[in-house]
């Protein structure tokens, strides 16, 4: 999962005394200047996130004289225009004369600034249908397209991401879901709160009533629901305890990973380089998971070539237990089939009848409450800005910039001079329509 990634941001956010992270300058002699913008996030519904806070510009100023970074002037930024001015940092409404041009969510069609590079999350590596007219966009103007979710080392790991902090946001989710639907539990929405230390000393006053939870995954973003699950206390059982429990007495939770959850349909040993290889080959085993669970907190990265974890003719089933879901992967129609949309912070709750197979007002007796939003970090955006930008300085600006060498960015290249990457040759049929 990349725990040396997860150590720096966990570092950057709760150590005592802030660490700075060196940066190797090059010399002045030797200096090209780099025009990087910060570009606002036009994206609805609105996302207050960025790639680097005031005080992070700043420190870049300092140690790369080459780099002139100017921010686009936003009104919803979680860290506004007054803070980044205070940083001697340079707004602007117009970013064209801008070579790099680096935000979080999709970039709207119509302010793509041609033949420039673009570092964002676009969602268009798994040929997501909604966002195919983004990427034929972006092929047309030449735009360099640069995903976060593709930046990877030496060992296909990756190096930036918000998913500790989805999976934060997503478990108290999942359990202020819970609490709505049974009337058991009452927490406050995670956004309300002023950071994370914030809400972990409120948690010191909250006890969860008796529940059965199941954990999928063992990333970033499982690594963050786990977060949330411990610091309120719920205690860790083992997979074999989990399936002999009915009806608990305090609350517990089972971590599962990819072995728990997948069998080899000819009954071959597990392996999981070969599972990530061929999915198609295995099946679903959760079964008996979902017949005992009260809240499923899905937390695990999910290839369309693998098994759902049951489909929705089984949620339809009697012995379909869970009736709560908080599907933080928020794959449309994917390892959760009842994930019909992405909901939102403002509207974080949609319910699904299983038998009618149709999306219902959350909460309805017969329903199974699904909260899937696709921008979680988003509630808690100045911890997740902070720990991002510390990833993007310490391992994607220097090659980024010419000041160190390496392929990560070729490989993480979606399309280059109105072509595909030399690695996404696979999405010429959904670039082209078919």
């Amino acid at each position: 999962m990349g725990a040396k990634v997860l150590d720096f941001a966990m570092n950057a956010l709760f150590a005592s005394k802030a660490k700075c992270i060196t940066l190797r300058a090059q010399k002045p002699e030797t200096m090209s200047e780099v025009k990087i913008g910060i570009i606002r996030e036009m994206k609805m519904p609105p996302d207050s996130r960025v790639v680097l806070t005031p005080a992070q510009c700043a420190q870049l100023k300092n140690q790369y004289p080459q780099l002139n970074i100017t921010v686009q002037r936003s009104p919803g930024r979680c860290y506004t225009d007054a803070e980044y001015e205070a940083a001697g940092i340079t707004l602007v409404d117009d970013v064209h004369d801008r070579e790099i041009l680096i935000g979080v969510k999709e970039v709207p069609i119509a302010a793509i600034v041609p033949h420039r590079t673009y570092l964002c999350f676009s969602h268009t590596h798994k040929k997501q249908l909604n966002n195919r007219p983004l990427l034929q966009a972006f092929i047309e103007k030449g735009v360099k397209l640069v995903d976060y979710e593709l930046l990877t080392d030496a060992n296909h790991n990756r190096v930036i991401a918000f998913g500790y902090f989805a999976g934060l946001v997503g478990a108290h989710n999942g359990l202020l879901t819970w609490g709505k639907r049974t009337g058991k539990l009452n927490l406050k929405r995670v956004k309300d709160y002023q950071d994370f230390s914030t809400l972990k000393e409120d948690y010191k006053s909250i006890t969860i009533p008796p529940l059965k939870i199941v954990l999928t995954g063992g990333g970033r973003v499982a690594s963050g629901a786990k977060e949330i699950l411990d610091q309120l206390r719920i205690k860790q059982i083992s997979k074999e305890e989990y399936l002999q429990i009915n009806e608990p007495t305090e609350a517990v939770y089972v971590q599962l990973n990819t072995h728990d959850i997948y069998q080899h349909k000819q009954g071959q040993s597990f392996y999981f380089e070969h599972f990530v290889k061929k999915p198609e080959n295995y099946a679903s085993i959760f079964a008996p998971f979902a017949h005992s669970t009260d809240l499923f907190i899905n937390a695990i990265f999910w290839d369309p070539k693998a098994p759902r974890y049951f489909s929705l003719e089984e949620m339809a089933l009697p012995d379909f237990r869970i009736r709560t879901i908080a599907d933080i992967t928020c794959d449309i129609g994917g390892s959760v089939p009842a994930t019909l949309r992405a909901t939102t912070i403002a509207e974080p709750f949609l319910g699904y009848d299983p038998v009618a197979q149709q999306e219902t007002a959350p909460f309805l007796p017969n329903s199974i409450d699904i909260m899937s939003i696709d921008n979680l970090p988003n509630e808690l955006p100045r911890d997740a800005s902070q720990a991002f930008g510390e990833m993007f300085i310490a391992h994607v600006l220097p090659e980024l910039i010419g000041e160190k060498p390496g392929e990560m960015i070729t490989r993480a290249t979606i399309c280059e001079n109105g072509q595909l990457g030399k690695d996404f040759g696979y999405l010429r049929e959904y670039v082209e329509g078919e």
